[in-house]
């Protein structure tokens, strides 16, 4: 049986000159704003242009362009190798790197996986709290774009795993490494979580619960953990889901503590890893008086998180009657999370 296990992922701009048509890829979906077409592109275009001249110096700092591409394609060999790619499951698995607003994208993925004609297709997600603003904006363009393309493949996916085991597995562990490279002194643990405006989490999103349950999970394994879950990436005039990573850096050197940073809603670095906790949240720790700043790496191709991965991939397919599964240990949303597909009656 041929399957093809399709990897999210929101992409990033591969060069300077991509930067802005980038960001107008971003502004453009409806999941980011929810505004009609004829509003949204136009400002879409606007904001872009704004805002292109400040992302180009961000990217400049990491060298002009986002390693998000490379690092998701070391992702998406690892995973075949872990199901087994030549090694007697009696399937042959091809992983395909699908990002939403740079290439490669949607449009393309779904032409190269209709030659590889699969049996089966898996949609992974790699952002591991269910949000629609990301998971849900990808799985819906995959849909459309399959559909017209007429790939008519039995398809399935796993939209979340905030506490799966091998995700918390590969968390504790970068933690604990954080800590001992921290050292003695007392230390504060940040969960730190890309953020979104309070009004999408008031609509339904379930995506701040399943952080706060990561964050448990991960914390719960360390155990005797100083520990605060905190939202970065703010940008706009909205109110945003908090406390922000500034005010727990802020909080850190108020109460002496060194901080260990661990950015527990991303798999992949790129500009909000290697940017602006690396450097600009440094400064800040320096600023306040922290007295040491250790930033824990992403998961990336951690051998527990991508078997965990695999496991998700292989409970999925071993219930073709499920359109949409999850990799919590138990429900991860409740009911009145509208914006969950399982919720909403999607499987």
């Amino acid at each position: 049986m041929k399957i093809a296990i399709i990897l999210f992922n929101l992409g990033g701009p591969d060069s300077p000159e991509a930067v802005q048509p980038f960001l107008k890829n971003l502004f453009s979906d409806p999941a980011i704003i929810s505004l009609p077409t004829f509003m949204r592109l136009p400002l879409a275009s606007f904001i872009s242009s704004r805002r292109a001249p400040k992302a180009k110096k961000i990217y400049d700092q990491i060298g002009g362009s986002s390693p998000i591409l490379g690092q998701t394609e070391a992702q998406a060999r690892a995973l075949e190798e872990a199901l087994g790619v030549g090694g007697g499951s009696g399937h042959e698995w091809r992983g395909y790197v699908c990002m939403r607003y740079w290439h490669p994208m949607t449009e393309a993925v779904v032409r190269s996986v209709k030659r590889f004609a699969p049996d089966r297709i898996v949609l992974l997600p790699l952002y591991p709290q269910f949000s629609t603003a990301t998971t849900d904006s990808s799985v819906k363009e995959w849909k459309v774009v399959a559909e017209a393309a007429r790939l008519n493949v039995p398809t399935q996916t796993v939209c979340c795993y905030p506490d799966e085991p091998g995700f918390i597995a590969a968390s504790v562990d970068l933690v604990k490494q954080g800590l001992a490279e921290a050292g003695s002194g007392p230390a504060r643990v940040l969960f730190s979580a890309h953020g979104l405006p309070e009004k999408v989490i008031k609509r339904g999103d379930p995506y701040q619960v399943q952080v706060e349950r990561t964050a448990k999970a991960i914390a719960d394994q360390i155990g005797g953990l100083d520990w605060a879950v905190c939202y970065q990436s703010r940008v706009g005039p909205l109110k945003w889901i908090g406390p922000s990573t500034d005010a727990e850096i802020r909080r850190a050197g108020a109460d002496k503590r060194a901080i260990v940073l661990y950015p527990l809603a991303f798999v992949s670095e790129h500009s909000e890893t290697l940017v602006e906790l690396d450097i600009d949240y440094r400064r800040l720790a320096k600023e306040v008086g922290v007295p040491g700043y250790t930033r824990v790496p992403t998961v990336g191709t951690h051998p527990s998180f991508i078997a965990g991965l695999a496991n998700r991939v292989r409970a999925v397919l071993s219930t073709p009657q499920v359109a949409v599964c999850h990799g919590a240990t138990t429900m991860p949303c409740g009911q009145q999370h509208r914006g969950c597909p399982l919720v909403a009656g999607a499987a």
